[in-house]
């Protein structure tokens, strides 16, 4: 081993003039075995080999002088001096020990190579001494650090140690298989328990993965819609076979809903929710003690992973704002901020003028100013001035009045100008309102209810009725206004004008009659207008207003109002004043 360590090193370079090739280094740190330069020649190797043993034996007599005065051994048979070579002095200095030590040291290199065919050897190999320590490549004879030994000799690439068998290095396990893989499936259940810091108290679930299951396919049984249908059918049935019997009972006379009280009882609460029907398994809530009947974690439960994000709505109340009125001015700014505007307009008018823009305009001349303008012509024919005068302040007159009739709205524009603004205001949001009447006899009193709802564009209905009446109207704001100053303020309830040429035709009801049986006219001192209710709605319920409907009874009352499902209204105007009933 020590050879091979040897065989690595590249003999001292001899101080020649032609061999002034440098050397190749290889990757490792280590000289490469030159190849380009020439061998030494036999017989000088020899003498220096020689020359070296001659010197290290002077060495080692005077050391042992030195020492005790032993008696240096003698030199083997075969190590005698070359002829030629002197015996070295006493006082050697250390340089020439040092070039006998490298002496030395080429000697054994350069032998091996001599003996048998040198072969390239991988610059990796590392060398090792006779004692089996690893030296470095590019050192005198300096040991590799203990950390870098390994327990076996590294391999050569593609080669084979002395007795054929391949050296492994630490990675050879991995490159001929992977005999030992990472185990990346976790725990299983009995090494959790096991674990001294495993707490009983949780669930499985939460520490072992759950597998993934996959739904089985569900199939309709045949009939199943059929049965669907039939139920269908039957409910519709018995809706229609209740409607007949209510219609029959209202024929007969019969008042079902008598009772006040009954329309504000509350209902007693359902068994369970409907948002919790798709969570529980049963009809109430008693079934959610059993954790088997609560539908959270099995395969059909309404919890999935997806998240539904409901689309964005404008807020409605920024609908509803009312736009920014003008600040109102003063008389005194008003005039102020006219003059200036004609002040203004005056100038531009003047500049153009001088700029000969626009031909300068004819005097005007007024009775107050007819001498100063015209001067001489008003002296010499004052009659022709003055009627010339009178003349043009016609004209200018009747221009103007021109003028205004042009600004004027037709009848359309003022109609469809109203109705947009009416429009515009039930865009900002509609309102309700509910007024009671005790006698709504007069038909002066109904034809202005129709007529002001028409105008205002108000949907609604005035439901008649011989012991209570009901108006119900809604629309914008203002429009709601104005209707409201009209039923609480300018309608005087308490007159009765008479019967009207319409109210004595026949085919009206009998309390829409201003006379009793004895042709008198009735008293309606005691008659009253009241507002039930007022408040804001989302929509319309109503699509046009449906005028006054006469109803004999309160079940064809609420009937009417049913439809607009507004017939809790009519509960409350019964509820107002329940002396008279």
């Amino acid at each position: 081993m020590a050879d091979s360590g040897n065989a690595l090193k590249r003999p001292h370079p001899v101080e020649d003039d032609h061999n002034s090739q440098k050397r190749t280094r290889s990757n490792n740190g280590s000289p490469a075995p030159g190849q380009a330069a020439p061998a030494a020649p036999k017989m000088d190797i020899e003498k220096m080999v020689a020359e070296a043993k001659a010197k290290a034996e002077a060495v080692r007599a005077r050391l042992a002088a030195a020492r005790g005065g032993a008696t240096p051994p003698a030199p083997p048979a075969g190590s005698s001096p070359a002829p030629g070579s002197t015996a070295p002095s006493a006082a050697m200095s250390k340089l020439e020990q040092m070039k006998a030590r490298v002496a030395a040291a080429t000697s054994r290199a350069n032998a091996p190579s001599q003996q048998r065919p040198s072969a390239p050897t991988p610059s990796h190999a590392p060398a090792f001494d006779d004692d089996g320590l690893s030296k470095a490549r590019g050192g005198l004879d300096v040991g590799l650090h203990p950390a870098l030994l390994s327990d076996k000799a590294p391999e050569f690439r593609g080669g084979k140690s002395k007795g054929g068998n391949r050296r492994d290095t630490p990675g050879s396990a991995f490159q001929r298989g992977n005999k030992a893989r990472l185990d990346l499936s976790g725990p299983s259940i009995e090494e959790i328990k096991n674990n001294p810091y495993f707490d009983p108290s949780l669930d499985p679930k939460a520490t072992v993965a759950k597998p993934r299951s996959s739904r089985q396919l569900i199939f309709n049984e045949k009939g199943k819609y059929i049965q669907q249908a039939a139920a269908l059918r039957r409910q519709a049935q018995l809706e229609a076979m209740k409607k007949r019997i209510a219609e029959r009972a209202r024929q007969a006379g019969i008042d079902e809903d008598m009772d006040v009280e009954k329309s504000y009882l509350v209902p007693a609460p359902p068994a369970i929710e409907w948002w919790d029907e798709g969570l529980v398994s049963g009809g109430d809530y008693s079934a959610i003690e059993d954790p088997a009947n609560v539908k959270v974690d099995t395969p059909d439960t309404i919890i999935t992973r997806y998240i539904q994000h409901p689309v964005l709505l404008e807020p409605p109340q920024e609908n509803h704002q009312p736009a920014q009125k003008p600040m109102f001015l003063t008389h005194k700014e008003q005039a102020k901020i006219r003059r200036q505007r004609r002040m203004a307009d005056l100038k531009e008018q003047q500049a153009k003028i001088r700029l000969g823009l626009e031909p300068a305009p004819a005097p005007k001349v007024k009775k107050s100013n007819l001498m100063r303008v015209l001067g001489e012509q008003a002296v010499k024919d004052p009659t022709a001035v003055e009627a010339r005068v009178n003349k043009e302040i016609t004209e200018r007159r009747e221009d103007h009045e021109a003028m205004n009739e042009d600004r004027k709205l037709t009848k359309d524009q003022r109609r469809e100008k109203l109705a947009n603004q009416q429009e515009t205001d039930a865009q900002l949001g509609i309102y309700v309102s509910v007024y009671r009447i005790d006698n709504l006899a007069s038909g002066r009193n109904r034809f202005k209810i129709n007529k002001n709802a028409e105008q205002n564009a108000l949907t609604g209905v005035c439901v008649t009725h011989p012991k209570v009446n009901l108006v119900i109207v809604e629309g914008g704001k203002h429009s709601i206004n104005n209707y409201r100053k009209l039923m609480l303020n300018r309608i005087d309830w308490t007159d009765n004008p008479g019967p009207t040429t319409s109210e004595k035709s026949e085919g009206q009801p009998i309390w829409w009659s201003t006379e009793d049986d004895k042709g008198e006219l009735r008293d309606f001192r005691d008659n009253t207008c009241t507002l039930l209710w007022e408040g804001q709605a989302k929509n319309r319920v109503f699509r046009k207003w449906l005028g006054a409907r006469p109803c004999e009874s309160d079940s064809a009352a609420k009937e009417v109002l049913a439809r607009a499902k507004m017939e809790n209204f009519w509960v409350l105007a019964k509820s107002a004043k329940p002396a008279e009933f």
